[in-house]
């Protein structure tokens, strides 16, 4: 699939999930506005909307996607952007540019930071509960699922380790098991959480599904620490060479450039293999993925 196509299914994605938090998200009006503008500043600021793109293509794969994809995924999106709004205050990764903008706490303030990312995972949870004609078993499970990979068995637990190895140098097995959690959870809540809505995915296909998320969690991880040696500030829109500064064991400071690249693209074919029991159902994944490994921002 040509570039120019990946990109027109990631923004037909995109411009889904936009339009339902749209209708989600406050207005930046009221006694609480600066929380609200706050929130919509963090959401709206030019994400690739990679893992609601991961969660359509995911219900595709089973059968389809409809309204409450798109709910879910903006649930999801939600979570991202709290967590990238915690992860840059100054008691964490202490940053000041978010996809080539000040980050929350800098455009606003640390506390209305704060509150926002709180305000966003609890409608994220919110939004789920909305969903129309589904299960209750389902929804429960959706809350389930985003509250254990988004939380204390995933992505919460790994910024905790990431905090704790700052300055530490880890081996490959310790850095895997790190964003196997801080990047990888949230990754693998998008693909599942996207069949499971469907109400129709079988054991199996949510194991294979699950195999797809977790090669291609890693590999996204490997191409972010790739991107951080190669690129620039400019295109990643945060700035470069941050992981070397504040002396973060990454794929490439441990394998180097060239094996890093090879680690990325054996885990691109694992998740490929992990996609053949969906045949053509599963192109859109297959091409999100692509775009995961060949990403230059």
């Amino acid at each position: 699939m040509s570039a120019s196509s990946i990109k027109t299914i990631i923004s037909s994605y995109s411009a889904q999930v936009d339009a339902q938090l749209e209708s989600i998200l406050p207005l930046a009006s009221g006694p609480a506005e600066p929380l609200f503008a706050a929130m919509r500043y963090s959401v709206f600021n030019g994400g690739k909307r990679l893992r609601p793109a991961l969660c359509f293509a995911a219900a595709e794969a089973i059968c389809s996607s409809d309204s409450n994809t798109a709910k879910v995924a903006a649930a999801l999106e939600m979570i991202h952007a709290y967590s990238l709004i915690h992860d840059d205050l100054p008691a964490m990764d202490d940053d000041d540019l978010r996809r080539g903008k000040p980050t929350c706490h800098i455009q606003f303030d640390e506390a209305t930071a704060i509150l926002a990312g709180d305000g966003l995972q609890s409608l994220a949870f919110q939004q789920l509960c909305g969903l129309s004609e589904v299960a209750p078993s389902i929804v429960v499970e959706l809350i389930s699922m985003l509250s254990r990979l988004g939380g204390c068995s995933g992505m919460v637990a790994g910024q905790a380790i990431d905090l704790a190895a700052t300055g530490t140098a880890l081996d490959l097995e310790q850095l895997k098991v790190m964003h196997a959690h801080k990047t990888g959870a949230l990754i693998e809540a998008s693909v599942l959480m996207g069949a499971v809505a469907t109400a129709q995915a079988s054991a199996q296909q949510l194991a294979a599904l699950s195999e797809f998320a977790r090669a291609i969690g890693l590999a996204f991880q490997i191409q972010d620490d790739i991107l951080d040696v190669e690129s620039s500030t400019e295109l990643l829109g945060k700035q470069q060479g941050s992981d070397a500064t504040n002396q973060k064991s990454t794929y490439t400071s441990i394998l180097g450039l060239e094996q890093a690249r090879s680690e990325a693209d054996a885990l691109y074919r694992r998740s490929m293999q992990a996609l053949d029991c969906f045949a053509d159902k599963a192109e859109s994944l297959r091409a999100i993925a692509s775009f995961i490994v060949q990403r230059r921002h």
